[in-house]
């Protein structure tokens, strides 16, 4: 087994509020960060430790989304719908106000962009018109988590109700239902390759799932002690990391699905509470981790032979 070394390079303050989503732009080197304090940030890993004020919202923000063709963000508000931002500009350039639920995540695919939200709607929105196309209601529990899977046309959509749903991208008619879990799902990744699915939630177990055989669970695996919050993959599609209420970062082999490394605040200084989000960047392979103590944190993750 590799050895694996931790640092930790930055501790990011600035919100005055627990930190719940990390997105990435297209320039490898700046991403951006949304809390319970409504404020949308960027934040410059090549320079100092100060982020950006980009909007302050209201209300609390969970989803962030980057559209790249657009060089836009857009903001999940709770209560009052999405925001698209000219973040280099610090304005908004549209809105909609689609829904009055929380809004737990937000993924696009051509020109739409897929929102969900706490009353277990996905709703479709061509984000060019901003017109509702079409709403995914398949549940009355919490659409918690989207994962886009370009390679099979299909997109997973994590539900509170247990279950991960796998809907067709050109109809979004349902095609199969995955119900290993015993609790809610709170994230769904597809690999870098995109032929498997990882799901994870409130009990504290990684499904992992075979998606060129039609879904069939490759494993099961008790990883933390609390809920898991969020997956993330590497940029190589070697490893991933997953973080949970337990404060915990683990970083597994995403090949032999064993665990590696756990990241803590005993021995790395790591977070004091639960960790919300993850997001490991293509910026020197940096992993960055939002957590509710309100606090962003950068590290350094060297895999020695």
């Amino acid at each position: 087994m590799s050895k694996i070394n931790i640092s930790k390079l930055k501790t990011l303050t600035g919100h005055k509020d627990c930190v719940y989503t990390l997105e990435r732009s297209n320039e490898d080197h700046i991403f951006f960060s949304g809390a319970g304090d409504g404020m949308v940030v960027y934040w410059d890993l090549s320079g100092d430790n100060n982020g950006q004020l980009i909007a302050k919202l209201p209300n609390s923000v969970y989803g962030l989304h980057y559209l790249q063709s657009q060089d836009l963000l857009v903001a999940g508000h709770n209560y009052d719908g999405i925001h698209l931002l000219d973040w280099r500009n610090k304005k908004e350039v549209g809105s909609l106000n689609m829904t009055q639920s929380a809004i737990f995540d937000i993924q696009s695919i051509g020109d739409l962009l897929l929102v969900g939200d706490t009353s277990g709607t996905v709703t479709i929105i061509n984000y060019k018109t901003m017109n509702i196309v079409y709403k995914i209601q398949d549940g009355d529990k919490s659409a918690r988590s989207i994962a886009i899977n370009d390679k099979s046309s299909e997109v997973a959509i994590g539900f509170s109700d247990n279950k991960v749903r796998i809907y067709n991208l050109e109809d979004f008619a349902l095609k199969t239902t995955l119900s290993s879990h015993s609790n809610s799902v709170f994230t769904v990744k597809y690999s870098r390759d995109q032929d498997v699915l990882i799901s994870a939630g409130r009990d504290a177990h990684i499904m992992v799932w075979d998606v060129q055989s039609g879904y069939s669970q490759i494993q099961d695996i008790v990883a933390h002690m609390y809920a898991i919050n969020n997956v993330e993959f590497s940029q190589d599609g070697k490893h991933f990391v997953t973080c949970s209420m337990d404060k915990s970062i683990k970083i597994w082999d995403a090949h032999a699905f064993k665990l590696l490394k756990v990241i803590d605040k005993a021995r790395h200084a790591g977070h004091g509470t639960s960790v919300n989000k993850l997001l490991w960047t293509s910026y020197n392979d940096l992993l960055v981790s939002a957590s509710d103590d309100r606090t962003i944190s950068v590290w350094d993750i060297e895999f020695n032979k």
